[in-house]
């Protein structure tokens, strides 16, 4: 069995049709889901790129091996997904951005980096020097004017079009489809097509949705600003005291909800190339052949605001359900697999880890927390009694781990960076983006935060998370039943010991 994992950044699960959103025109991403399994309450373990990635890769929480922050990416000596497809057989193919593996992890773990990447057509993603003063708005809310040019020229569109050239001289049987040259890959490795071919991996990782909020025309103005559905108020009683503070660094607070439906609009249509690439890659997998040989994975590594509670991106130690709850599709080939079938209960993002393994019959060698959904992918239900859980932000005694740090160069760090005021608000109210845990069950989120504000949500009456009842007295039994939970959980995950013995001896002493 083929894999490819198609991971929009930042895209969260209420902005798709498929998961109830009427405003969103996402038809290739619910047609994915007609055929497919869907996820209807999938959770993040961070909602920053690098600790989110590093944990749907690993199975690990974020702080188990301390990868909490954008710098501590896979070490060669980590285990990951890729490396371990790679080790049995794969050829694993990476189109897009690197949020996940340090450069010296590559040759393990990937076989070829550039797919896709080779065009001089392609744009890179928008995260770095912003084309406005600095005392322009859009410098601060990050809603830039509309991308130049058409789709065609987007980055996530040359990488999504490499992987479809992949699939097409595979087809015919080119070497560059059937085997890269510098692949390599275990004795015997399964023989996906039954022609020789090795069976590939690829991975997508691409950028849009992720701000700044500019699409190319005509999905720049795709969505009427004054059609947005309401979205959620800013300034509500009981929220941490950062977003207050970040409306205040990035003048948001000067904005009305006309700007922010605006903001919302631009977001959907961003949303809605991601959906156009997909159709390109779906429709391509089936002119190959390939639909029949291949699991599609379709999922985020976390939300977005999007203009919700008046905020913008996301920030390290918010864990609203906004940012944690992403899509999660899983279309995988067999007749004994569910098509259309939704799991409503919690699962963990990084439960892809296990499933992808599960599928190809490779048995992990570290010990990890993510639970193999193959069964959900053949028609079960899920656990109704699952917690999953949510982590974020840094200690003041690390101040190496914040952004905005000296050591991290130029990002952050001048004015002239688009997340220069992101930083500089860290470093200058280091409580504001203090460590931060969230367990959330079909019925309660509880976020704790022992340097701010904790939240409790009772998510039944609650679904949207406007009203914190926490501390407060008749919803004490559930806030201490989850507190409970919370302090098991890290108990039980608060470190893994390495499978390997160390010799107890003394060394061999020279002579």
């Amino acid at each position: 069995m083929n894999f490819i994992f198609f991971i929009p950044d930042e895209l969260r699960a209420e902005s798709v049709g498929c998961y109830g959103n009427t405003f969103a025109r996402t038809p290739n991403i619910d047609r994915l889901a007609a055929g497919s399994t869907r996820f209807d309450q999938c959770h993040v373990q961070h909602t920053v790129c690098t600790p989110s990635r590093c944990s749907f890769t690993t199975g690990w929480y974020p702080h188990v091996r301390g990868h909490r922050t954008l710098w501590n990416m896979l070490r060669p000596e980590d285990p990951n997904l890729l490396k371990y497809l790679k080790q049995a057989g794969y050829d694993v193919h990476w189109g897009g951005k690197n949020d996940l593996l340090s450069p010296a992890a590559f040759a393990e773990s990937v076989t070829d980096y550039r797919i896709g990447s080779r065009s001089k057509q392609a744009r890179p993603a928008g995260h770095g020097h912003p084309p406005y003063p600095l005392d322009d708005p859009r410098y601060y809310t990050f809603l830039y004017e509309p991308l130049e040019g058409r789709i065609e020229s987007v980055g996530d569109f040359q990488h999504v079009d490499g992987a479809i050239d992949f699939l097409r001289a595979r087809q015919r049987g080119d070497a560059t489809g059937a085997r890269a040259t510098n692949g390599s890959g275990a004795a015997g490795a399964s023989d996906a097509a039954g022609d020789g071919q090795k069976p590939f991996a690829i991975y997508l990782p691409l950028s849009f949705p992720h701000c700044p909020y500019h699409a190319p025309e005509p999905y720049h103005s795709m969505f009427n600003p004054d059609d947005v559905p309401p979205l959620r108020p800013a300034d509500l009683p009981g929220k941490p005291d950062f977003h207050c503070l970040i409306r205040q660094t990035r003048r948001l607070d000067r904005l009305n909800e006309t700007f922010f439906k605006q903001l919302h609009a631009v977001y959907q249509g961003m949303i809605s190339v991601t959906d156009t690439l997909l159709g390109m890659l779906l429709d391509a997998l089936d002119e190959t052949g390939h639909s029949e040989d291949t699991a599609v994975f379709f999922f985020a590594d976390h939300g977005d605001w999007a203009g919700d509670y008046g905020l913008v991106e996301k920030w390290p130690s918010a864990l609203d359900d906004c940012l944690t709850r992403v899509p999660f599709i899983a279309r995988v080939p067999g007749a004994a697999m569910g098509r259309g079938h939704v799991v409503r209960e919690p699962v963990e993002m990084f439960d892809v880890m296990a499933t992808s393994l599960d599928l190809a019959g490779i048995q992990p060698q570290h010990t990890h927390f993510a639970r193999s959904l193959v069964p959900q992918l053949r028609g079960a239900a899920g656990d109704p009694t699952r917690a999953v859980f949510s982590e974020g932000g840094y200690d003041p005694h690390e101040p190496h781990t914040f952004e905005g740090r000296a050591q991290s160069g130029a990002l952050f760090r001048t004015p002239e960076h688009i997340y220069f005021p992101k930083g500089k608000l860290q470093q200058d109210v280091p409580e504001s983006v203090c460590r931060t845990t969230s367990i959330r069950t079909l019925d309660h989120r509880l976020v704790r935060r022992p340097l701010g504000v904790s939240e409790l949500y009772d998510l039944r009456a609650d679904p949207r998370e406007l009203h914190n009842v926490h501390g407060q007295a008749e919803h004490a039994q559930a806030q201490r039943d989850l507190e409970a939970r919370m302090l098991d959980w890290l108990i039980h995950t608060s470190d893994v010991v390495p499978q390997e013995e160390h010799p107890r001896g003394l060394p061999v002493a020279q002579t």
